[in-house]
């Protein structure tokens, strides 16, 4: 199924899906033990060697994962696209538009949550995101915001001034392999589609795996990037990180070239 409004027209071109790695277990581990090891940085720089295009982190209210100090070191010290994410706060806002990063994704977040679970409800919070939005894209920083893929909300978004929306994929990696999986990777086809349609740029992250990611990538039209940080630092735990981040990056160019 199709779906066109007066201001979306599904449309589809041939994209490469870049990689942005999510470091946020890695200074978890560090955390665990008040010390300095192992050193997002350290990571983040080994990852774009091998190939990565992006750089991820969502800083939470406690600190349990990346903290402020490293999204400052990051920020410094990367030469690829740094994406932050987090649910909009005072000191989330006011860190984001300090560091400028080339991207923030905007995430409905509890300050307790274990990790993200939903995305936004535009009809009940559209309005109190436009003016953070505004405020963000006065200071350069591109805008995504975390949607569940529901073709009709796309033009929400973009209404409020969002540059892109990033898919949130917790559903199709929880078909995969079953007899829902066509059904619910469709949901996610007619989400980029109408995204696409609207003018915005099309994200996807939570999830996603080696196992899963080709089809993800190949079938779902227009995906600019993918934002994968717990599988990927989970497999690499098994096969190293640098043939894990090869292997990410060999999937993605792979599916682009069965588009």
């Amino acid at each position: 199924m199709s779906f066109k409004n007066n201001n979306c027209e599904p449309k589809t071109t041939l994209v490469m899906t870049l990689l942005s790695v999510n470091l946020n277990k890695i200074a978890l581990v560090r955390n665990s033990r008040g010390s300095t090891q192992p050193d997002p940085l350290e990571f983040a720089q080994n990852a774009i060697a091998y190939g990565a295009q992006g750089i991820t982190v969502h800083p939470r209210p406690d600190a349990r994962h990346v903290r402020s100090d490293d999204v400052h070191r990051l920020s410094a010290n990367i030469d690829v696209e740094f994406n932050i994410e987090g649910n909009p706060s005072e000191a989330f806002n006011a860190l984001v538009n300090q560091v400028k990063p080339a991207q923030v994704t905007l995430v409905p977040d509890a300050p307790t949550q274990l990790t993200s679970d939903h995305g936004w409800d535009l009809s009940a919070d559209g309005d109190s995101l436009k003016p953070i939005i505004d405020e963000f894209k006065s200071n350069g920083i591109r805008v995504s915001l975390f949607m569940d893929p529901v073709p009709e909300t796309m033009v929400l978004a973009k209404d409020i001034g969002a540059d892109r929306i990033e898919l949130y994929t917790e559903a199709y990696a929880q078909a995969w392999g079953t007899d829902k999986q066509e059904s619910v990777l469709q949901s996610f086809i007619d989400s980029a589609e109408q995204a696409h349609g609207c003018g915005l740029g099309i994200n996807a992250g939570h999830d996603l795996n080696q196992e899963n990611l080709g089809m993800f990538a190949s079938r779902v039209p227009n995906v600019l990037e993918v934002s994968i940080g717990h599988a990927l630092i989970s497999e690499a735990l098994i096969d190293g990180w640098e043939t894990t981040i090869r292997n990410y990056v060999s999937i993605l160019k792979t599916a682009a070239h069965t588009t």
